[in-house]
């Protein structure tokens, strides 16, 4: 029934594959910028902080200066739309077992060289294709195929803010929850004015060192720090993921300082998934991440004290979640399998502690 469910959906996409356009009065304007001298625009977005003559695009690809104000031109484009298991964001405990409708467009305000959706994530809106679907559309469409939720996924989902901001708006007007899988480079203003509309995130915490950032992405450290501070704040529900590449942030140092600050800055029952990664985009000279470095990942975590730590892209060991307090299973998972949950009301089966979550 899945299958046909997605099948039926690439068919929907087919027939409304939309034409590349540059028409003003067809572009939504961007929010947080603000005018320059000489028709040039700063983008606040980010902290890329953009300064941006006319007709140029931002770092991202997807917002540019048009006669001296700055436009989004991804705002009803999704490149990417399909129906995932929650687990895949990957949610744990948010959820689980349920569907969620995933959709991105092109883009992205990172420049990293590992990028696993580079196809489309360092895309420009006019190199691949693209959907004609408002936010209404989307809603609609979730609700068609049974999905409780809709996550904002696959590239960087803050450069499509604009649109982003108008499903999730919509969406809880509908009844439906939305999410957030993000590198977390967002500055603190449109950050804050997104958070009520949304319910839960997923937050790539991509290496715990300025040096990585630089090298790797050409990002910074810094803000994600912030962003995952800001969330905790505002009370949103997040999991916050490590991808493990061999020779860049697999040193076992750089990793307990991590888990030393999740643990001391946010909290202890925050999920950490420990992602395998694979030989994509730039970086194909490393080998796939051995199984004991995400194990010594994992062991380390557990050391300092996080309750709820899984390794992902494996697919057999560490995926499932035990109560901390009785050290029982709560929940089997195959891969993105739920087989079976032991937690009532939120609560562990068997000794009623609270399972950290919304279940």
């Amino acid at each position: 029934m899945k299958i046909f469910l997605i099948i039926t959906l690439l068919f929907l996409l087919s027939i409304v594959l939309l034409a590349p356009s540059r028409d003003v009065e067809l572009l939504k304007e961007a929010q947080f910028y603000e005018k320059l001298e000489n028709g040039a625009v700063q983008c606040n977005l980010c902290p890329n902080y953009c300064r941006l003559p006319e007709g140029i695009t931002g770092v991202c690809g997807v917002r540019q200066n048009i006669d001296g104000t700055l436009y989004t031109l991804v705002y009803n484009r999704p490149v990417s739309i399909n129906i995932d298991p929650i687990e895949k964001k990957p949610l744990y405990h948010f959820y689980p077992g349920s569907n969620i409708l995933s959709l991105a467009t092109a883009g992205c305000n990172l420049r990293c060289n590992f990028c696993q959706n580079w196809t489309i994530s360092q895309s420009k809106p006019d190199d691949v294709r693209a959907y004609e679907f408002t936010p209404e559309k989307i809603v609609e469409t979730a609700k068609l195929y049974d999905c409780e939720s809709i996550a904002f996924t696959y590239t960087e989902p803050t450069i499509f803010y604009e649109y982003m901001y108008d499903i999730a708006k919509c969406a809880h007007e509908q009844g439906l929850k939305t999410v957030w899988v993000t590198c977390g480079y967002i500055n603190e203003e449109p950050l804050r004015k997104l958070i009520p509309y949304l319910d839960a995130a997923n937050i790539d915490l991509k290496g715990y060192s300025e040096d990585f950032y630089s090298t790797y992405t050409t990002g910074f450290l810094e803000p994600v720090l912030r962003t995952i501070e800001i969330c905790k704040e505002e009370g949103l529900y997040f999991e916050i993921t490590n991808l493990v590449i061999p020779d860049a942030n697999d040193d076992p140092e750089m990793i307990r300082d991590m888990c030393v600050w999740i643990r001391e800055e946010i909290g202890d029952e925050y999920p950490l998934h420990f992602s395998r990664f694979f030989p994509n985009y730039k970086l194909t000279n490393r080998p796939a991440t051995p199984i004991k470095t995400l194990e010594m990942a994992y062991d380390i975590a557990v050391e300092e004290s996080l309750k709820y730590v899984y390794i992902g892209n494996v697919g057999y060991i560490a995926e499932d979640t035990f109560c901390p307090s009785c050290g029982k299973k709560v929940i089997d998972r195959s891969g993105y399998i739920l087989k079976e949950e032991n937690i009532i009301n939120g609560r562990c089966k068997f000794c009623g502690y609270k399972i950290f979550g919304e279940f």
